[in-house]
């Protein structure tokens, strides 16, 4: 990576990350995020995340992020799991176990339907 050595730097180097946010949600990248807080992994978000994983090597799926975060502030509905695709509503799921993640991946990620079961609202 350059180095910074003006504003004018600092200003383009901002614009490029824009550009390049732009393009990704313009893509239709799609972002898979898992909770992976102290509750979440007590609950079984390690198995959740596991089978989101082997789903994606299994049927060779590219263009999908999978990331961690921590606690969503939402105890109750552990395991949980987000999803975005390209500029579309993130869409939230609860209690979701390995079954239920290789159904949000087959019909949500891949098919495009959100499911109406284990989705949070609000």
């Amino acid at each position: 990576m350059e180095k910074v050595k003006s504003l004018e730097d600092l200003k383009k180097l901002r614009q490029e990350a824009l550009e390049k946010r732009t393009a990704k949600a313009m893509s239709g990248q799609k972002e898979i995020i898992v909770g992976m807080g102290t509750v979440g992994i007590a609950a079984g978000a390690r198995e959740t995340l596991k089978a989101i994983l082997e789903y994606i090597e299994k049927e060779n799926l590219t263009d999908i992020v999978v990331r961690q975060t921590g606690n969503i502030g939402l105890d109750s509905y552990e395991p949980i799991v987000q999803v975005v695709i390209g500029d579309q509503p993130k869409v939230s799921y609860g209690h979701v176990t390995p079954e239920v993640a290789r159904r949000i991946m087959k019909e949500h990620v891949v098919g495009g339907v959100a499911l109406k079961e284990n989705r949070i609202e609000g």
